[in-house]
């Protein structure tokens, strides 16, 4: 029996079966919205998966404690703007729970540093010294990962575990219990998610993938000043993109 292998779940005292109930350590709007996606057999498949990984000596990333991320530091209530991306960081500490972000003391990757770019380019706001989007996130940017943990060195190795069932339900929470987010799809993958949005109350911005290998198709899309645009446009206070 195993017991304390991830964070996310908080397991019933370890002489019990895994098959037992888990409460979902999230926040506590998010486990509101979410609570019914989480008795679903497809969720207790992925949480079984990722004890069976661990069990199996594999490193999953990002560590448990930091799968939802996302979730804990921006309330459901408190979305304005959803950056979605695919996966996880693969590489070590790398990952963190919110997507395109990595911790202060790694290297912003590429697809972070054209994004970073690219803000300089719409809003004159030179790239940062770290690649830590925890302040973004603080003021309702949801940055969602559609598949929210990943083996280490193996990119897109949990796509098929249930995680994407998961979050095209949270999606579609947002569209159909919020108004006027600010939904930014880079990329062919995070685009087959637009229609889960419903595109009346919402608005969706899409372009290539900042990724390198997109080429610079990703540039002067607008996408941050657009964003503040539309925000303002409802009486929301505008995101501020720098980076303390």
């Amino acid at each position: 029996m195993v017991c304390g292998l991830i964070h996310i779940f908080k397991l019933l005292p370890c002489t019990f079966s895994l098959l037992m109930p888990v409460e979902v350590q999230i926040e506590e709007s998010w486990k509101a919205v979410l609570k019914d996606e989480f008795d679903k057999p497809y969720f207790q498949q992925v949480r079984q998966f990722l004890i069976q990984e661990k069990q199996n000596n594999k490193i999953i990333y990002p560590p448990g404690s930091l799968i939802f991320n996302a979730f804990n530091i921006t309330p459901f209530n408190n979305v304005k703007v959803v950056i979605l991306g695919q996966d996880p960081y693969h590489g070590p500490r790398q990952a963190m729970g919110l997507s395109f972000s990595v911790p202060r003391e790694v290297p912003p990757p590429p697809s972070l540093k054209n994004i970073f770019k690219e803000i300089y380019n719409d809003l004159g706001i030179a790239p940062p010294g770290h690649g830590d989007l925890t302040y973004w996130a603080e003021q309702g940017v949801f940055l969602l990962n559609a598949m929210l943990t990943v083996e280490r060195g193996r990119a897109g190795s949990h796509q098929k575990i249930g995680w994407q069932e998961f979050t095209d339900a949270v999606i579609k929470s947002i569209s159909d219990q919020r108004d006027g987010i600010v939904f930014l799809l880079w990329g062919r993958f995070a685009q087959t998610k637009a229609n889960l949005i419903d595109q009346l109350k919402h608005h969706v911005l899409e372009s290539a993938h900042p990724s390198p290998l997109a080429g610079n198709r990703f540039f002067n899309n607008h996408h941050f000043s657009r964003t503040n645009e539309l925000l303002l446009s409802q009486g929301r206070i505008p995101i501020d993109w720098r980076l303390p």
